[in-house]
């Protein structure tokens, strides 16, 4: 029994070990390290890291042990560190069958409070409200805020719309009972990071049409991705292969989410399952021509799509949705939108869609602040308080955002 037990151990070890060299030496190879970048090492490691859970998950998910989200999650709580903030008082709660958690300053106001509502990153398989917590504490204290955290439904078990409809409903039920939690109506910020952001985009368009709600006073979009049509802007070519957020990962993301089959990836990246006429339709909005000089190298190609496939149009077209794509909205939706806030950060493969969002606001004379970070990546707003992760394009992104609710 003994010799089973140790031949049993010796195979787990061995195979742990293999998908690990496997994972470093495939992205030895693939992975590109920006020489602008900070701490590139910690970074490398830090991918590595990330990358060997995603190809882990992947391979016991084909084995039908266990999905891949599920095995992100997993290894995301074991590093969750919640520390307790002195002066805010933290609240678990439900608004429905939403989880959410509620971040107040203990000290007393004469006053009701600006009020942020968040929604946090993980492209639908990661990200949670513990994963999330320090950064409720700091924007509450910081900020002097009633900051509400709100924790959706995610893959394996839930696809789209779940994230949009968690975030909505949850967000509706705040607005209702502002007074309850000492909260100004006039003074309600929706923010949100990664898919967080592209939520605040979608329910911010939905609550224009909501006149019986305080109207937002800002939106805080942070590195979002707004679209999931045009895969060949200069970001998701000159940065396909920056950590943390890989081209090819976040069409995954996207492709699980939204219940696309991961065979019809290469059609999204290519552009075939676009038809031509709805490609002259939106170009205005969604073309690299939009995209600033000074943000594209010397070898940037201008899209070019494929020939067009029905058979992959039809399995992807959802993503015309403005609920999936929200940088499509009327221009009557957009002029309606308050004051907003937008991050991106020079190494991210989403950086573009936030560029776009900007000059589809201000065209229709929206007031838009932006905040760009040179040295920033995908995810790093979250690294802020994971030692020895934390980068300080991590603080500075936070304090951009702080400063900004702060004058709101």
């Amino acid at each position: 029994m003994a010799d089973f037990w140790l031949v049993l151990i010796g195979g787990l070890l061995t195979f742990f070990l293999g998908v690990f060299v496997w994972v470093f030496i495939q992205h030895l190879l693939t992975i590109e390290i920006p020489p602008t970048l900070k701490h590139p090492v910690k970074l490398w490691i830090l991918h590595l890291i990330f990358q060997y859970f995603i190809t882990l998950g992947t391979i016991l998910e084909k084995l039908r042990i266990c999905s891949m989200p599920a095995i992100l999650q997993f290894f995301q709580d074991l590093i969750i560190i919640k520390k307790k903030v002195p002066n805010v008082i933290v609240t678990d709660t439900r608004f429905g069958t939403v989880p959410v958690r509620l971040f107040r300053p203990k000290e007393v106001s004469s006053k009701p409070r600006r009020g942020i509502i968040f929604y946090h990153g993980g492209g639908a398989v990661c990200g949670s409200l513990d994963f999330y917590h320090g950064l409720g504490n700091v924007l509450a204290h910081e900020t002097n805020s009633v900051v509400l955290l709100v924790g959706y439904r995610k893959l394996p078990d839930h696809h789209h719309p779940a994230v949009y409809l968690d975030c909505l409903n949850a967000s509706i039920h705040f607005l209702k009972n502002l007074q309850t939690y000492g909260v100004d109506p006039s003074r309600v910020v929706i923010s949100g990071e990664s898919i967080g952001g592209w939520t605040v985009a979608t329910v911010t368009q939905a609550l224009v049409s909501q006149a019986m709600l305080p109207q937002i006073r800002a939106q805080v979009l942070i590195t979002p991705g707004l679209q999931g049509i045009n895969f060949q802007l200069p970001s998701y070519q000159q940065k396909q292969n920056v950590p943390l957020l890989t081209r090819d990962l976040t069409i995954t993301f996207m492709c699980r989410y939204l219940s696309i089959d991961l065979s019809w990836k290469n059609a999204i990246v290519t552009g075939s399952c676009v038809p031509l006429d709805t490609w002259k339709k939106y170009s205005k909005w969604l073309s690299s021509d939009n995209i600033p000089k000074r943000l594209k190298s010397k070898n940037f190609h201008p899209e070019f799509l494929e020939p067009f496939s029905e058979t992959a149009y039809l399995e992807t077209k959802h993503v015309f949705d403005v609920n999936i794509s929200p940088l499509l909205a009327d221009d009557k939706v957009i002029a309606q939108l308050p004051d907003t806030f937008l991050v991106s950060c020079e190494h991210d493969v989403l950086r573009d869609d936030a560029l776009l969002y900007k000059k589809r606001l201000e065209d229709q004379g929206v007031p838009v602040s932006w905040y760009h970070a040179e040295d920033g990546f995908h995810g790093c707003i979250s690294l802020f308080d994971k030692q020895p992760f934390s980068f300080p394009c991590s603080m500075d992104v936070l304090n951009a955002v702080i400063s900004y609710i702060k004058g709101v």
